[in-house]
């Protein structure tokens, strides 16, 4: 249960309404991060312009590799609406959904190549706090990404925290995207 109310459908403006009805076409719910932002619509609208930007803008890197980024990201931080949502769109994007299982355990899995090994630590590096990125890191995936593909593989790491730790301090949990067992990962 989140630590405030969301803002119902009935409460909203004919803006916010709008931008319900967009969400659950698009998603098949309104997912409450965006009905908890709704309180402040200037920042709703901020936020919507900005996620469907990342969108639209983020077509360097391999979708599987940017959503695995995303996911590891979510786990680490214990955001279970994270895990929840991008289950849901991993599992949408025909992806392998089976192989997040073994999330904890990356290093050592086979169901994971090399660059997506690398990329999930430098997820663990940008999420610790303090940030333990190392020169190292950021040389061997920038030689193998690119810059553009560095720069959009760190963007999504670090929009990623925002959206988790927003979901984590409302104590928003996960809403029901995924059914099955896609998003129950066993933690480690």
């Amino acid at each position: 249960m989140p630590r405030i109310p969301v803002l119902t459908t009935e409460q909203a403006n004919p803006l916010v309404k709008l931008a319900y009805r967009f969400a659950k076409r698009r998603f098949g719910a309104v997912p409450e991060p965006v009905a908890m932002t709704a309180h402040h619509r200037g920042l709703m609208m901020a936020n919507a312009r900005h996620e469907m930007g990342v969108e639209r803008a983020a077509r360097t890197l391999p979708a599987s590799l940017r959503d695995l980024v995303v996911y590891a990201t979510a786990v680490k931080l214990g955001c279970t609406w994270c895990v929840d949502f991008t289950a849901m769109l991993i599992k949408h994007e025909g992806l392998d959904v089976e192989r997040l299982r073994e999330i904890h355990v990356y290093q050592s899995s086979d169901k994971y190549t090399d660059i997506e090994k690398l990329a999930l630590a430098y997820a663990e590096a940008m999420t610790d706090t303090p940030v333990t990125v190392t020169d190292e890191q950021v040389a061997e995936l920038d030689r193998r990404l690119g810059h553009r593909g560095l720069v959009e593989l760190t963007y999504l790491i670090a929009v990623e925290n925002q959206r988790a730790r927003f979901n984590s301090a409302f104590g928003i949990t996960d809403q029901g995207f995924t059914s099955g067992d896609a998003c129950r990962v066993p933690m480690p």
